[in-house]
């Protein structure tokens, strides 16, 4: 669902190239391989291009790919050269879609498994990943959300969400506070909190993305409850966000009216740093933060909670989700060199390392390591039946309610305008993908 620092960046991360090595055209990576399973032969160069929207995992990421590079030379005596690209969350979609439509994929790149994966296979963007060894890997509660629904897997999932929004558990505790489970709870909530000179909420509006997450909130809640048709009717041009603006707003408002200052000048990052120090008592975000969060405040106990939109509790329910996931194009020139990496990503030994350092939750029978306690609660509300899945809400459409609660925050627009600009957003849609 990524999240971003400002900007773009890139990381080349290069082996040792042999002198005299041509460049790899993609077609002779099995005679590499053969001919350094025997020790001889001139190694083969090749350079892999990765599209990763996720600039605060660039560590990670670095790391990991030098093993990889490693072992691909030892394994199949390849010389990889990795450029990792990783704009950010923001900007991600666009470029991507703009690179895909002028042949110039990346090997690599990270989508959105819900929102992306059915567009983008429809254009020819995702190879056929079903064969691909880490496919028996997966946890079957994760595979189809990577599944197309003429039954082909065509991206490896990284993470799968459990979310609504965080509270920290030792404000909570001191003021004798539990979560809230509607509307009218959650205004008593903030009230208590306010009596006590303590800002209930952290803001975070300068990334588009943060503010848009009360979206699939909110229809989630509605689907499950009152609207369970509302995202078909929308596909066939038969519905409206007005369906939805008590359930957007009402929770939105009442966000904004207790929160920080100066929202729209708060990105991600620095909104991971004022719930970290305790300057709000809960956040509108998701537990993909956790990694940023607790380098602030490694002893922060912080919980994940479903948000109320409205005053009926059976709508007060943790969003289910698999966002970021890796794909392979189908026109790169390093297929099986990407192929091996996707791969790798859930190696049987290396992958726990990779997923716990960036606090994700297990998506593969390989993963052994403990949960943290933010999954553990947010389980808990999944397993009481308080859950929903994603809904299928076009990017485009994200896109757009981000933009368009920024200026709502702001003053530039109304309730009906943002309603009225969702509304052309996916009719918009529909007439592409039609």
């Amino acid at each position: 669902m990524n999240k971003m620092t400002k900007g773009v960046l890139c990381t080349f991360l290069t082996a040792t190239l042999l002198a005299g090595c041509g460049s790899n055209n993609g077609t002779n990576n099995s005679n590499a391989a053969e001919e350094g399973n025997t020790g001889s032969g001139t190694a083969k160069s090749v350079t892999l291009k990765m599209f990763i929207a996720q600039p605060r995992f660039k560590e990670q990421y670095d790391n990991y790919i030098a093993e990889f590079v490693k072992k691909e030379k030892a394994d199949k005596n390849i010389d990889v050269s990795v450029q990792l690209e990783m704009p950010t969350a923001d900007n991600a979609s666009q470029i991507l879609k703009t690179r895909l439509a002028s042949n110039d994929a990346p090997d690599i790149f990270a989508i959105h498994a819900v929102n992306e994966i059915p567009s983008y296979y429809k254009a020819g963007y995702l190879e056929d990943l079903t064969d691909q060894p880490f496919v028996g890997k997966l946890l079957d509660s994760v595979k189809p959300s990577v599944t197309t629904t003429d039954g082909k897997v065509v991206a490896l999932p990284l993470e799968t969400l459990s979310w609504g929004y965080l509270y920290n558990k030792t404000i909570f505790a001191e003021n004798g506070l539990t979560p809230p489970t509607t509307l009218t709870e959650m205004k008593a909530v903030t009230e208590k909190l306010k009596a006590k000179n303590i800002t209930p909420f952290v803001l975070s509006y300068k990334e588009s993305w943060i503010p848009q997450l009360v979206l699939p909130l909110a229809v989630g809640g509605m689907m499950k409850t009152a609207d369970p048709e509302f995202v078909n009717k929308m596909n066939k041009d038969e519905g409206s966000f007005t369906e939805m603006k008590s359930a957007i707003f009402d929770v939105f408002d009442l966000i904004n009216a207790n929160g920080t200052a100066k929202a729209t000048e708060v990105g991600g990052d620095d909104g991971a740093a004022a719930f970290a120090a305790g300057k709000g008592a809960m956040w509108l975000m998701g537990p993909w933060y956790a990694e940023t969060i607790l380098k602030s405040n490694p002893d922060l106990d912080f919980g994940v909670a479903p948000l109320p939109i409205s005053d009926n509790a059976d709508a007060t329910l943790i969003n289910l989700s698999a966002s970021t996931s890796l794909a392979v194009s189908p026109t790169s020139k390093n297929k099986e060199v990407a192929l091996d990496f996707l791969n790798y990503v859930l190696d049987d030994q290396a992958s726990n390392g990779l997923f716990q350092a960036m606090k994700f939750n297990p998506v593969s029978t390989v993963h052994t390591y403990e949960s943290y306690p933010w999954i553990t609660e947010a389980t808990t509300y999944v397993k009481a039946g308080k859950s929903v899945q994603d809904p299928a809400i076009p990017q485009s459409v994200k896109d757009e309610v981000g933009k368009g609660l920024q200026a709502y925050y702001a003053g530039q627009m109304s309730q009906d305008d943002v309603l009225k600009a969702l509304d052309k957003a996916w009719k918009s849609y529909n007439k592409v993908n039609k």
